[in-house]
């Protein structure tokens, strides 16, 4: 069994879970699934193992949360008793989900049901069918070669003028396998050091920041600003209404905004002097992340803020030494966050899976995410992407 807890996720799941009980428990959404990398020569075929990740969903569906584990989530302050108290009766539906091969020899799967007991199943899903493809195509796994690339990465980490870069682990949907995760945390616990005095930030698994000790991290991903085009009251507002609508449920907690749904560009249209006073600071998922850096402290100074109070998150594809880059750029200029997704948690030689789980309708009508990373685009509805670009001025 893969998946054995359900804190076995990333905290935003948990974050905007909180939210939709409160204010859109009514809200009704599908997301479907993406291998971005499919057609490519190292990646073999998933349709055979399909029967194998339909059992792995419904172990996962078997799952309830234990008293420990709401316990945890109690104790975080952000988290809400009545979620907690909902949470002890919740449990996933198999019903919600459906997974099937297709000829082409990919897969589909897809999630359809209402938002508030739906928006748990992509990570873990998205972790089942990542450990159920390798252990199928690579049967005694090269761990030696892994542990070899993370001590390079450890030692580059550790390099001269380096002490106050910290990253984080945000490796929970792509990594090679639960084991695998675990003993990487545990590395760069020792190896690093964690919390305050070390370089190691935390993890945004929950499970894990609760069995070892870690900071738990995140607050909203690309699915809340999405689902908010159907929610809000009309289009153009819709991003300004997610982030009213995360700033109600969060009174200033949990300040980090989401840049990316709508490209950089309109993302800074809507986020004015109020916003930028208001969240803690904005993380970057696609684009040129030199490039944004600097239009976001830019885009502080035109408001009067002073970018050294606010933080930039950097999580998009992030290597060591793309880490490192963005460090020296903009060390002292900004507080700096990473998070390191993949490039730690599913590197040991062997290419992985570019898969994706995204909201594509919302209440019976399509939303779509606009990336300033155009193959990270996912819409079914050509008509609504067109139509979404021309109301958010998108080129």
């Amino acid at each position: 069994m893969i998946i054995t807890s359900l804190l076995d996720t990333d905290l935003y799941k948990f974050t905007m879970m909180q939210v939709v009980l409160h204010q859109f428990p009514g809200a009704q959404v599908e997301y479907r699934f993406k291998c971005r990398n499919a057609a490519s020569p190292g990646v073999s075929p998933l349709a055979p193992m399909v029967s194998e990740i339909r059992e792995e969903i419904r172990a996962l569906c078997s799952l309830r949360f234990q008293d420990a584990e709401l316990a945890y989530l109690q104790s975080m302050r952000f988290i809400k008793s009545d979620f907690v108290d909902f949470l002890g009766l919740f449990r996933l539906n198999e019903k919600y989900v459906t997974v099937t091969a297709l000829p082409s020899g990919e897969i589909d799967v897809a999630i359809k049901g209402p938002w508030l007991h739906t928006i748990p199943f992509e990570i873990p899903i998205l972790a089942i069918i990542n450990e159920v493809y390798f252990r199928n195509t690579q049967k005694l796994p090269d761990l030696s070669e892994g542990r070899r690339r993370l001590d390079v990465k450890i030692e580059q980490l550790k390099g001269e003028g380096l002490s106050a870069l910290k990253i984080a682990d945000y490796g929970t949907r792509r990594r090679y396998s639960r084991a695998w995760h675990e003993e990487v945390l545990r590395t760069l616990t020792a190896r690093l050091g964690a919390g305050t005095a070390g370089q190691f930030a935390g993890t945004s698994n929950v499970l894990f920041a609760m069995k070892l000790g870690l900071t738990p991290l995140g607050t909203m991903a690309h699915e809340f600003l999405q689902a908010c085009q159907a929610l809000g009251p009309r289009l153009r507002d819709s991003q300004v209404f997610a982030f009213e609508s995360w700033a109600k449920e969060y009174r200033g907690d949990l300040g980090i905004a989401l840049s990316d749904v709508y490209g950089m560009s309109a993302f800074l249209r809507d986020f004015d002097m109020y916003f930028c006073k208001l969240f803690d600071g904005a993380r970057h998922d696609s684009g040129d992340p030199s490039a944004w850096g600097e239009r976001l402290i830019q885009h502080y100074l035109l408001n009067r803020v002073d970018p050294r109070t606010k933080i930039l998150i950097f999580s998009d594809g992030l290597t060591v030494p793309k880490t490192i880059e963005l460090y020296r750029q903009f060390k002292g200029r900004c507080q700096l966050a990473f998070g390191i997704g993949t490039n730690l948690s599913n590197d040991l030689g062997y290419e992985p899976l570019q898969i994706v789980i995204k909201m594509v309708q919302c209440n019976g009508q399509p939303v779509a995410k606009v990336s300033d990373t155009p193959s990270k685009n996912m819409c079914d509805d050509v008509k609504y992407l067109d139509y979404l670009r021309q109301v958010f001025e998108i080129e």
